[in-house]
């Protein structure tokens, strides 16, 4: 099932994206939305109609009190950054304002002069949970989606943390629907800019699989409904500039498309 949030006229509201798989590649013509009473994150109350998937505006699947990132979670990416992979998870928080969704702009601050791309597997939590065992953690997701860790590379090694880096407006991309039948343990991803394909990699190369990830997240802090976990991201960053056009496509979610423009 995939769960989307998406605005009509002054509406916004959740619901199922449905179209005929079996004619391949998702077709958003052929597609549409079946709108539901309330929130997901419980049984599902869908209401008796549809709505052509083009006359809706899609928007971040869900509002995060908090986006938990994972850093070095590949090891072409720690080797990538000089680095070494950790002994646990390494982890830093991005701001539920630096959230946006499909087709919404990445805005590039004044104050970097580089900012790169960073495609990941997304985890959405579907219920609050704490002390989660990684046997366990299914039972706490509500499912996956694409997101985009965007980080001013320059101001990460200028600061000697994350933050700043992190934490900007518009900074993490996520969408565009939570698919809530996937199996997270062996899926392709890429990132691709303006049709270049610059990182290509599978989420069985995680050090840390989303089980244990959600394991020991859920020792430190509480997990929300709707909280997003970003597992890491694969070799290939690079800086992204004015006028970009960056797509993440992860195998049995979909991609995930944001334009790149100058602004605060």
């Amino acid at each position: 099932m995939r769960i989307a949030r998406f605005s009509l006229q002054e509406t916004v509201a959740f619901g199922v994206v449905e179209f005929d798989e079996s004619m391949g590649e998702f077709d958003p013509v052929h597609a549409q939305i079946r709108p539901m009473r309330g929130h997901p994150y419980g049984e599902l109350d869908l209401v008796d109609l549809t709505i052509p998937y083009l006359e809706v505006k899609m928007l971040a699947p869900v509002l995060p009190t908090k986006v938990i990132g994972i850093g070095k979670n590949y090891a072409d990416h720690a080797a990538e950054m000089s680095s070494q992979v950790p002994d646990e998870p390494l982890a830093f928080l991005k701001p539920s304002t630096s959230v946006i969704g499909p087709g919404a702009a990445i805005k590039l601050p004044s104050q970097s002069e580089r900012v790169d791309h960073e495609g990941e597997l997304a985890v959405v939590i579907g219920r609050m949970c704490r002390y989660v065992d990684a046997a366990a953690a299914d039972q706490v997701i509500l499912g996956y989606t694409c997101g985009n860790d965007v980080t001013a590379r320059d101001l990460q090694t200028k600061d000697g943390q994350w933050t700043r880096a992190k934490g900007f407006d518009t900074f993490c991309p996520i969408g565009p629907w939570i698919e809530t039948d996937l199996d997270p343990s062996q899926l392709e991803l890429t990132v691709a800019v303006n049709g270049e394909v610059r990182q290509e990699g599978n989420t069985a190369d995680m050090v840390f699989d989303v089980a244990r990830l959600v394991e020991w997240a859920s020792s430190v802090m509480t997990l929300l409904p709707g909280d997003v976990i970003l597992t890491g991201t694969p070799a290939g960053i690079s800086p992204i500039v004015d006028g970009d056009h960056i797509k993440v496509t992860i195998e049995g979610i979909g991609s995930l498309d944001n334009e790149v423009v100058l602004g605060d």
